[in-house]
């Protein structure tokens, strides 16, 4: 009997616990040149303990409800997230042709998309005095236009540990930006990405004119959006068995950098 209430109190207080044990969603905005963003803050309150924290920047469909979905899923209980909006509020693209429009500004203008970067960063670690952020340890990771924009945070001398770009674009405004990569780069492009893969080697060359650790996947028989659920058309697909091992490899390659390990 005794033995049944111990049980049944142990259940009472683990019920207890995981209704008020979350993902956290917690609007982070600020403003910068009259443009006001709206990004969101992601992670697991049910533990306590600091992690990593990533900037992670979305497909150019920007901060929309799948973003945080899989933001949820790469935080779990291993990152603090910074969902990030580049475009500011009020852009939110629903179809190709709006997305091609807000990205257009930011690929046309290289030093913005630097700045904003290199803003956001610095906003994630501002939420440190609330959140349970590593500030030891900080990354970036980011899919289609967003690999673009974390190879841009990289190449700007961002002092971070770590970049992962998923079937990201690779092109940059200038080459010699590399010099001044501190962080590791890891980018996962598919083979048929006809899209992405004509500037594998210019941007081959450009890694190894840098001082950075860095490493180029090609993710066979997948094409471009290999990460992106909601993607079937024949050049921009979901491709399960990618996505996975592009998961792995960052979860792997995050692991080590924090680490300062090979």
């Amino acid at each position: 009997m005794r033995l049944l209430r111990l049980t049944s109190l142990l259940l009472l207080c683990f019920g207890s616990f995981a209704a008020h044990a979350a993902m956290v969603h917690k609007p982070v905005t600020w403003t910068r040149d009259g443009t006001t963003f709206r990004s969101v803050l992601i992670y697991d309150d049910a533990v306590s303990s600091k992690r990593p924290g990533l900037v992670m920047v979305p497909n150019w469909y920007g901060v929309n409800d799948a973003a945080v979905k899989k933001a949820e899923m790469i935080a779990g209980q291993q990152y603090v997230i910074l969902l990030t909006d580049l475009y500011g509020e009020g852009v939110r693209p629903t179809d190709n042709t709006q997305a091609q429009a807000a990205t257009k500004p930011l690929y046309g203008n290289r030093p913005l998309l630097r700045q904003r970067m290199n803003t956001a960063l610095a906003q994630l670690k501002a939420q440190a005095e609330d959140a349970p952020i590593d500030l030891a340890h900080l990354a970036g990771i980011g899919f289609c236009f967003g690999g673009t924009a974390v190879l841009d945070l990289a190449r700007s001398g961002a002092d971070i540990a770590a970049v992962a770009s998923f079937h990201g674009g690779l092109t940059t405004d200038d080459p010699a930006l590399a010099k001044q990569i501190k962080a590791r780069v890891l980018v996962m492009n598919g083979a048929d990405d006809k899209g992405t893969m004509p500037d594998a080697p210019a941007f081959m060359d450009e890694m190894r004119a840098s001082p950075a650790d860095w490493q180029f996947v090609v993710l066979g028989n997948a094409v471009h959006c290999f990460t992106e659920t909601d993607q079937h058309s024949p050049g921009c697909s979901y491709d399960a068995r990618a996505a996975a091992r592009s998961y792995r490899l960052m979860h792997d390659w995050l692991d080590h950098a924090f680490a300062g390990t090979d």
